[in-house]
């Protein structure tokens, strides 16, 4: 027993019991996937998928003009991060009200221009390792003060869908019934904590997964979540925990194997995926197996 319980301890739980910033890169991960993923959910509920990458692009140029002003202050970049953020998604609700546009082309030319705009401030005043670290993070080196801002936006994220629950419900599958019945709040307060909650979560997420990949953790495991089940209780669970068996796999196969650790933890969120594509009720197996033509 002794001999195989040895391997799987040095494998699993001896980086995390070893090693502090293992543990707080286990506590940042954990925190995001309760966090993150419910609101890829809704996000996939309400075909607006394409958002969350659009807007963990946008973020970029904050984030360079917190760079710029104040070097790696987390504080600076992650204030910066939500302005723009929030200044994109405006911008684009604009250029869709005023204009012909449809809401995903002016994200999709806009989140464009903010990542060139972005790249470009990062590169002219910072090392290629700045750009690296702000683009792709680094869950394995975060620091006490990134570890308290991704832990208190996932705790306000959680208290506030909670709150916010039953609006948002409603505003993704009836908003016309949301629109009849205001219950006091107005329908696009709705919309806009929505989206304020889901910049948070995108700056929050930068620290450890970069401005790049912090989406992927909110969205892959959405979208496996689908393939699982019908109800929305279900689906967000299942996001979670997802979400966080990639951070945990991540984190490990990072550690062991040496490779960056935020696009670790996104594969292994692919992988999900594609093992959802395939044997999820919603996968490509089951319905196959229940096919009529399968006999035929």
């Amino acid at each position: 027993m002794d001999l195989l319980l040895g391997p799987v301890w040095e494998a699993l739980i001896s980086p995390f019991s070893e090693f502090a910033f293992m543990r707080r890169a286990l506590v940042a991960t954990l925190a995001l996937s309760l966090s993150a993923a419910p609101l890829g959910v809704f996000l996939t509920l309400r075909r607006m998928s394409l958002l969350g990458d659009a807007l963990s692009h946008a973020v970029l140029p904050g984030v360079a003009i917190g760079f710029m002003v104040s070097g790696l202050s987390l504080t600076a970049m992650a204030l910066g991060g939500v302005l723009a953020g929030m200044l994109v998604a405006g911008i684009a609700g604009a250029v869709t009200h005023f204009t012909t546009l449809k809401e995903d082309a002016s994200l999709a030319a806009i989140y464009l221009v903010a990542l060139a705009l972005g790249v470009t401030l990062i590169a002219s005043h910072g090392t290629q390792l700045d750009l690296l670290h702000i683009l792709f993070g680094s869950a394995l080196g975060v620091d006490s003060s990134g570890l308290r801002l991704v832990a208190g936006v996932a705790t306000c994220s959680v208290l506030a869908l909670a709150v916010m629950y039953r609006g948002l419900v409603l505003e993704t599958f009836d908003p016309v019934y949301l629109t009849a019945h205001r219950h006091g709040v107005p329908p696009w307060v709705w919309q806009q904590g929505f989206l304020m909650l889901v910049v948070l979560n995108l700056v929050a997420g930068f620290q450890t997964l970069g401005t790049l990949m912090a989406v992927g953790l909110m969205m892959l495991p959405a979208v496996s979540a689908r393939l699982w089940h019908d109800t929305l209780p279900a689906q967000l669970l299942n996001a979670s925990a997802q979400a966080a068996l990639a951070g945990v796999a991540g984190l490990l196969l990072s550690y062991h194997f040496d490779t960056p650790s935020g696009p670790t933890i996104i594969a292994c969120a692919g992988g999900l995926y594609a093992t959802s594509l395939l044997l999820a009720p919603g996968g490509w197996l089951p319905r196959w197996w229940a096919s009529p033509h399968r006999l035929a």
